[in-house]
């Protein structure tokens, strides 16, 4: 739709298709969840807590009376807990449709995943892989499966993996480890999307990142005081600058859903940090090495070979 701007008016009927929104009970997550469903596609709310997913559930269906949504159990920071949800929605699913890989952790203080990851590459890329991997089959049983990875204006910071020091060990800052962790979503999408290709399969994967928007992830990074002075510094310019949720997750929307939107492709706000969501330029397309590495240590450190 060249020349119109894309808004939730603009996704197209959903009717028959399932999705699988990661981080779905809050902030980005919850709205995609919510615009999906609205246009009825039967989304699959995998999220960690609980008590948010319920209270996540509540709200869309207060808004779409109609929405088709379950809750699936989801805790990226756990391999096991990936596997057992991937379980669940391919037993239960034949096809998805649209995997939106959201939930992210933001500038944490140094911690480990309980398989000895570091905790924002384990959860913001690692527990993505596994449970991409593991729902492979039912992305290549969809008609034409998306996978849309959200990254950020943060992976310009970030290094690709070092293959002897991925988990940061002695080289660790709050900052660093999300760039690198956003540049793995980046190298990620763009690799997967050469594997779509490579396999002559009609699925595609597609990359988005929501600009400064105010939402949970702002406030938690403040909150656990993992960013340093900088953290307090960019929730206040997403609360005052930034865009509302509902505007933050149209490139994801968009992503997921535009008919005219191709695998491979990048949408992100018109102006960088803010506006409408349209197609960016890659300015630091996967570098075949960096794509490489990424995808010997995700299969090394999983144990999960991503297979097309």
């Amino acid at each position: 739709m060249p020349g119109m701007t894309f808004t939730r008016a603009s996704v197209p009927d959903l009717t028959g298709r399932t999705a699988v929104v990661t981080g779905a009970n809050g902030g980005l997550g919850l709205q995609t969840a919510l615009v999906l469903a609205d246009k009825g596609a039967h989304v699959v709310m995998a999220a960690r807590n609980q008590a948010k997913a319920t209270a996540a559930v509540e709200q869309i269906r207060a808004q779409a009376p109609e929405a088709s949504v379950e809750v699936v159990e989801l805790d990226l920071a756990s391999q096991a807990s990936v596997k057992r949800a991937a379980g669940q929605i391919v037993g239960t699913h034949e096809r998805v449709d649209v995997l939106v890989n959201n939930a992210g952790l933001m500038a944490t203080p140094q911690r480990r995943t309980e398989d000895g990851y570091e905790m924002q590459l384990g959860v913001n890329h690692l527990g993505h892989w596994t449970l991409t991997a593991l729902l492979m089959p039912a992305l290549l049983a969809a008609p034409a499966a998306r996978v849309v990875t959200v990254t950020s204006t943060a992976h310009h910071i970030g290094m690709p993996l070092d293959p002897a020091n991925p988990h940061l060990s002695n080289r660790y800052g709050p900052w660093r480890a999300y760039g690198q962790s956003k540049l793995a979503n980046y190298h990620f999408a763009l690799g997967l999307q050469r594997r779509f290709e490579q396999a002559g399969v009609r699925a595609a994967s597609l990359l988005a990142h929501p600009g400064l928007s105010h939402s949970e992830l702002q406030t938690t990074t403040v909150a656990e005081g993992g960013g340093g002075w900088s953290a307090p510094f960019w929730a206040w310019m997403a609360a005052h600058t930034g865009m509302d949720v509902e505007d933050g997750a149209l490139p994801q929307i968009r992503a997921a859903t535009d008919p005219s939107a191709r695998g491979g492709e990048f949408y992100g706000p018109r102006f960088v940090n803010v506006g409408p969501p349209v197609r960016r330029p890659l300015l630091r397309p996967g570098r075949d090495s960096a794509v490489r590495t990424l995808w010997e240590v995700s299969e090394r450190d999983t144990g999960v070979p991503l297979v097309v």
